[in-house]
């Protein structure tokens, strides 16, 4: 019963000195939780759009197809089950010359397709197999094995696009890294100079502390936590700011083209990525918090 009264009483004493330490922060608190939110708010949506942009490569992947032209006089029909046979496929529609003829003068708005053909001496286009691939990365390696192929003269693909977005992902990573890091050092300094103030403020206390027998440990871990505090807000801010920035954008994209909805219509956050996006916000924000916290008293601690 006594072990449990003093460790009620030690729990009450911490949270009143972590509270009035916060108090008599005053502005400081608020440049403190600031920039923390200001962190921990890129670092979220920079994830995020990380997560989304590795998601639409993967869409991109299981929609992107492969053209392959056959030679003349070459079936589709004949080769569909080699090319169906690959690895790296997941299906092969065979398209004839006279179905390839017709959707084209279709499109270009002629329907005498007999007329047209008498006019070019017959239909000048070959055999194509659309071949849908399993991901992206995995399309140069296919396009390779289909050019060796016997009968196949040519493999078209649509490979910019898809390494532009790689290009951005890690362009857009990087950029990430170099402001988390610079703002996470920004934080900690002005975390640091908070609790320093905070200290500094309460300077004779302290003294009358040192002189009754209380240990270092016990002095300066309410300014710890103070700091961890701050962590602690900065984050709960920021993932509110993270959660109503998506609702607004998902509302805004229901608005746009086909094209737009397409690229973000890819599937949801698995729900481990859903928790481990505030986690990641809720530690980030703990340790700048600690870390500034530690260095402002380890100053005062050791003298």
């Amino acid at each position: 019963m006594s072990n449990v009264l003093q460790l009620l009483t030690r729990s009450d004493y911490l949270l009143r000195e972590t509270v009035l330490g916060l108090k008599r922060g005053g502005w400081m608190n608020w440049a403190a939780v600031s920039t923390v939110t200001v962190l921990l708010f890129l670092f979220g949506m920079s994830v995020q759009a990380s997560w989304q942009i590795d998601r639409i490569l993967a869409q991109f992947g299981n929609q992107l197809e492969v053209s392959v032209y056959l030679d003349t006089g070459i079936q589709a029909a004949d080769l569909q089950p080699t090319v169906a046979a690959l690895p790296e496929v997941i299906a092969v529609t065979p398209v004839s010359k006279e179905e390839a003829w017709s959707n084209l003068l279709q499109e270009m708005g002629s329907s005498e397709i007999r007329g047209a053909t008498e006019q070019l001496n017959g239909n000048p286009l070959v055999d194509e197999l659309k071949v849908k691939v399993k991901g992206a990365a995995e399309v140069p390696t296919l396009a390779g094995k289909l050019k060796a192929l016997p009968g196949v003269d040519a493999v078209q693909y649509v490979d910019e696009a898809v390494q532009r977005i790689s290009q951005l992902n890690q362009g857009l990573s990087w950029l990430s890294l170099g402001m988390i890091t610079v703002l996470s050092g920004t934080a900690i300094a002005v975390i640091n100079t908070t609790i320093r103030l905070i200290v500094m403020a309460r300077r004779r206390e302290i003294e009358v502390m040192q002189l009754v027998g209380a240990t270092t440990t016990w002095i300066y871990l309410p300014f710890i936590l103070q700091g961890l505090m701050l962590g602690v807000v900065g984050a709960l801010v920021a993932w509110g700011l993270i959660t109503g920035v998506q609702e607004f954008l998902a509302s805004l994209l229901q608005q746009q083209s086909e094209f737009i909805q397409f690229l973000t219509s890819a599937s949801p956050l698995s729900w481990q990525q859903q928790v481990t996006l505030p986690l990641a916000l809720l530690g980030l924000g703990c340790s700048v918090g600690l870390l500034g916290s530690l260095f402002a008293v380890r100053r005062f601690a050791v003298k």
